[in-house]
């Protein structure tokens, strides 16, 4: 195989890499390293001998992910507040036609799935992302983490009833939740309290991430008066240059707040029958690369 010829096959794969890399971290940049590291890897291997370059490059990445995910936990230890993933721009809606295929990517890259993964250990992530999120069998994940096949499985199941126990229930379409958005930036700028307050559940909670750069609560926000009242005060806080725009973040409907041309913050809600359970918000500029969407008709990117 060429020189040409690999860095072709490698690019083929890429988006699979990527994707398994990010639900393993939880942040584009450290996906973006642990796939560099891997194109390495590759470009110096024995091509001949890899009969199968995705499952070669997927088990390389994946091992790179689990390390790398075994170094960044000691760090989140010691994060300022709440720690929340790095929120990416996706278009599942526009590029995925299978209605089924187009929920199962955005439920496996919500930020609410990548916050439940962060407390399954490196190991059973693995597993849970190969297995659930790009379905593949059990005998090549046993071969990628170099572990026998019913060990895996065991992982798989302990996993599997973790993120159950706990997964958020939530049912609104994408159409729904992008209206209730409007609805509620409409009312945090606005001011209007009253209405904030009818958009959520009494037992929502507002979970911040401002990583000690930026204003954001140090602890989670629960019950809907205070998180109303949390939501109106930042509302009638001035922004220089502010600019707002919907754009569709880890595969759900989200706010993208601007300011002075730069991504200022980051609002997703999770919404169950027809109120915000949920409010994720993000201000760390650190984590807000990815959110800046190209054209929509082009490819989109970073692609997950």
């Amino acid at each position: 195989m060429t020189d040409d010829i690999a860095a072709d096959v490698f690019e083929e794969h890429r988006q699979i890499l990527t994707g398994v890399a990010y639900r393993m971290l939880g942040r584009f940049a450290d996906a973006e390293d642990v796939v560099q590291e891997a194109w390495l890897r590759w470009a110096d291997a024995d091509h001949d001998d890899v009969r199968d370059p995705r499952g070669y490059l997927v088990t390389i990445t994946t091992r790179l992910a689990i390390d790398r995910l075994r170094h960044v936990q000691s760090r989140r230890e010691t994060y300022t507040g709440p720690w929340l993933p790095e929120p990416v721009a996706t278009d599942f809606e526009h590029t995925v036609p299978d209605a089924a295929e187009r929920v199962a990517l955005s439920e496996s890259v919500s930020l609410a799935m990548l916050v439940l993964l962060e407390s399954l250990s490196p190991l059973e992530r693995a597993v849970f992302v190969l297995r659930e999120a790009f379905g593949f069998p059990y005998a090549d994940i046993a071969a990628t983490l170099d572990r026998a096949e019913p060990a895996v499985r065991q992982l798989a199941g302990r996993a599997r009833r973790h993120v159950e126990e706990r997964r958020p229930r939530y049912d609104a379409d994408p159409a729904e939740t992008a209206q209730l958005t409007e609805r509620f930036l409409a009312a945090a700028v606005g001011g209007d309290l009253g209405g904030l307050l009818a958009m959520l559940a009494p037992d929502v909670r507002l979970i911040g991430d401002g990583g000690g750069v930026q204003k954001a609560p140090l602890r989670v926000i629960e019950t809907a008066d205070k998180v109303g009242r949390f939501l109106h005060g930042i509302g009638r806080q001035s922004v220089p240059e502010p600019g707002f725009a919907l754009r569709e973040i880890n595969g759900a409907p989200g706010l993208l707040v601007i300011s002075q041309g730069r991504p200022h913050t980051v609002l997703v809600l999770e919404v169950t029958d027809g109120l915000v359970t949920t409010v994720y918000i993000l201000t760390n500029p650190e984590k807000l690369g990815g959110v800046m969407s190209q054209h929509p008709d082009a490819d989109p990117s970073p692609k997950v």
